[in-house]
């Protein structure tokens, strides 16, 4: 019951969000209050859940709490850092938000020396190299960012916390993308694109060169020369991103504007016929392979977002990605509460991004 009358509550105010001819959308704090309570729902929720997990020998047969004493909530590792991610990046924009109190409280069970040492402990392990990467690894670092970014007492507390896992991950992109040959291409977890994206922005704002420069390269290796993305191959039955958009999303923080005209429109030059504009449509958001797709509507959305901000004001594509953010964040915001933990445990993150990129 309780489910069905947060779900109705959140559906009757993502509707009466104003939007003006340029789809502003207004993120408020009655919304944000709604929303927070997804994840302070489940990042101390240990289950269900999903362990990435190499097991080493019967030693190895722990709780994901034992494994991960900051990230074991929200049925996987990775949701559970951009939970995190998302209740730092609230309470930053809605310093009076109403359940702030609760917020910290949480995030100061999560946030201690101890637990993001075993953190630390678990990543030094054998056959460790691989987990979270890259989808993990880079929301991580979009955590730290928020964190690094955020001129207050909590932050600077939290960031000094967490700053010995940070360093873990940066070594982890610094070690691994010299190695990787050729980017992967998917609508889920493994994406490059995304994680060199996220990896940029963190770079920049904590002004590690070696890193952004790194990025930089790699994403010009990999995409710079790239045309005719095959835009209507898309979407995949059970993705959360767009490749080609994810791509074009990395870009347009790589290249300067002119040259980012220049190649998006030989990336996609025929974006307003593709299958990209159209929402993706879900069927069933009780299967939790399904539900991606409300996460591709909004990861999409977010990509939108991005790329017309990188795009001259009177380029032939603002009209289409207006139209585009606004479809698809009506098409899935409402449905965020769907009652099913396979959605649930995720989605608010997505939505909260995409709604603070504007």
């Amino acid at each position: 019951m309780k489910n069905i009358l947060l779900f109705l509550l959140i559906l009757v105010l993502l509707f009466s969000v104003s939007y003006s001819k340029e789809t502003n959308i207004n993120l408020n704090k009655t919304i944000a209050l709604n929303l927070s309570k997804l994840p302070l729902k489940c990042i101390h929720k240990e289950f269900p859940n999903k362990p990435s997990h190499v097991m080493n020998g019967p030693y190895d047969v722990l709780s994901p709490k034992q494994m991960h004493p900051t990230f074991y909530g929200c049925f996987d590792w990775h949701s559970s850092v951009h939970g995190h991610w998302m209740l730092v990046k609230l309470l930053k924009l809605f310093p009076n938000l109403e359940n702030r109190k609760e917020i910290i409280d949480s995030l100061n069970i999560s946030f201690t020396e101890s637990n993001i040492k075993k953190e630390v402990k678990y990543l030094n392990q054998k056959n460790r190299k691989s987990f979270e990467r890259m989808y993990g690894w880079a929301w991580l670092l979009k955590l730290a960012e928020e964190l690094h970014t955020w001129e207050s007492t909590l932050g600077k507390k939290w960031a000094k916390i967490l700053k010995p896992l940070e360093k873990k991950i940066v070594e982890r992109y610094l070690n691994f993308l010299p190695k990787l040959t050729y980017p992967i291409r998917t609508g889920v977890h493994p994406n490059t694109a995304f994680a060199l994206a996220f990896g940029l922005d963190y770079a920049r704002a904590v002004k590690n060169k070696k890193l952004e420069n790194l990025i930089i390269k790699k994403a010009k290796d990999f995409y710079l020369e790239d045309k005719n993305c095959p835009a209507n191959w898309e979407p995949g039955g059970e993705d959360f991103f767009s490749p080609c958009l994810m791509e074009a999303d990395l870009m347009r923080r790589v290249l300067q504007k002119d040259d980012y005209l220049k190649w998006f429109k030989a990336f996609l030059p025929d974006l307003k016929n593709s299958n990209l504009v159209k929402p993706a449509h879900v069927e069933d958001r009780s299967d939790p392979k399904i539900v991606h797709l409300d996460g591709l509507n909004l990861s999409r959305a977010w990509c939108f977002i991005g790329i017309k901000k990188a795009l001259p004001e009177n380029s032939e594509f603002i009209p289409v990605l207006n139209r585009a953010i606004k479809e698809h964040l009506n098409y899935s915001l409402p449905n965020i509460t769907s009652g099913h933990y396979g959605g649930e445990h995720w989605l608010a993150s997505f939505a909260i991004y995409a709604l603070s990129s504007k």
